[in-house]
């Protein structure tokens, strides 16, 4: 499938089938979250792939707003959480070749270990519609990521940024709401060029 084409496609498939995913299709969706962009190469991040039904059925309780509303979201074949290891940069960026000398956590401009870990998630979107298969990504509240990661061993050191779902979408997955094409907003809105409030 042609780049361009992945991008028109992309959306969030919340409807799978039971259907199984073939097992190096499971390994090239996560092996594309590897070739995300990281601060300093830092490759902060970890990902909790769950394949087996029983420890998806043990996933499902901590996002139950997800089950309730979209409950065929439990047929996904895979899930993926990606994780944030935020001490990876601080030590990444403490070492000679980088110039800080210390692992303050106010130098970074931005906490890079959650965007970083979101392109890796990104990737994986994007993976998933050029394998033919529906994804989504979807969060886990705050007062459900300790049950979690005490369920699945998680250490504190690394923070779920949210769940994935990959598999083949339901035969009665839903047309894409007009509401999002009224809803989309314009290049002309969101891009300035040259200076704030200048669109062409």
């Amino acid at each position: 499938m042609e780049f361009s084409e992945v991008v028109r496609r992309r959306r969030m498939i919340r409807h799978y089938s039971d259907r199984p995913l073939a097992p190096e299709v499971v390994e090239r969706v996560l092996a594309s979250a590897l070739r995300a962009p990281s601060a300093g190469f830092s490759q902060g991040w970890a990902f909790l792939a769950l394949t087996d039904a029983a420890d998806r059925a043990r996933f499902w309780p901590f996002v139950p707003t997800r089950v309730e509303q979209t409950p065929t979201m439990q047929d996904a074949p895979l899930v993926v959480v990606p994780l944030a290891h935020k001490a990876a940069y601080l030590d990444r960026y403490a070492e000679p070749d980088k110039g800080w000398e210390d692992r303050a956590e106010a130098r970074w401009p931005a906490p890079y270990w959650h965007i970083d870990t979101g392109m890796a998630a990104l990737l994986m979107l994007l993976t998933a519609v050029d394998e033919g298969l529906g994804a989504c990504f979807f969060g886990i509240m705050p007062e459900h990521v300790g049950p979690f990661r005490a369920e699945f061993g998680v250490p504190d050191a690394y923070a779920p940024i949210g769940g994935i779902t990959v598999g083949y979408r339901a035969d009665d997955t839903p047309p894409q709401s007009d509401r999002v094409a009224t809803r989309r907003r314009p290049a002309r809105e969101v891009i300035h060029r040259g200076q704030w409030g200048r669109h062409a």
